[in-house]
């Protein structure tokens, strides 16, 4: 009985785990969160008034593969935005700790991106993100269209791939 009980765990761990596939959500609209941005000015997550797609990346200052996903995205950002008009919003899960670095990673890398801090994680409960980095990409009506989590190079291809699908650019 013992083994059962293991093995019915370890099914349902491995289930919930693939159950994150990049186009299952369980959040389908961006919910409404007040986040502060590097400046102090006040955003309201569910009324990001973009032109176009919103792309909503989870990371924080102690993740490497957060900067490396932020820091490849910068580097094609101005071509995507010239091309498809979407817009990238850093959303840091810094706690009270570390926040204070944010500012200066982002000002020492040059950013373009609004970059939102959720110190107290409350954006990132609402959202369903349970490890960073975490990507969302956001149609103009403010539906959840594709998630990704993790990175390893060449996921910011498929995330491209996303956009220009989104806005029929493909």
């Amino acid at each position: 009985m013992k083994k059962f009980a293991l093995l019915f765990s370890a099914l349902l761990t491995a289930t919930s785990y693939f159950a994150q596939d990049e186009h299952a959500l369980d959040v389908k609209t961006v919910p409404s969160v007040q986040l502060k941005d590097l400046n102090g000015k006040v955003y309201n997550t569910a009324e990001l008034s973009f032109e176009g797609p919103v792309v909503i990346s989870f990371w924080a200052t102690w993740c490497a593969p957060c900067k490396k996903e932020l820091n490849t995205i910068h580097d094609l950002y101005t071509d995507w935005q010239e091309e498809t008009g979407v817009n990238l919003v850093a959303v840091s899960i810094d706690d009270e700790k570390t926040k204070n670095s944010v500012p200066v990673y982002v000002n020492g890398r040059g950013w373009e991106y609004l970059v939102l801090l959720d110190p107290n994680g409350d954006f990132k409960r609402a959202m369903g993100v349970n490890n960073v980095p975490h990507t969302f990409l956001i149609d103009k009506d403010g539906n959840i269209v594709y998630t990704h989590n993790n990175y390893a190079p060449g996921d910011e291809d498929k995330l491209y791939k996303e956009i220009l699908q989104l806005t029929g650019k493909e």
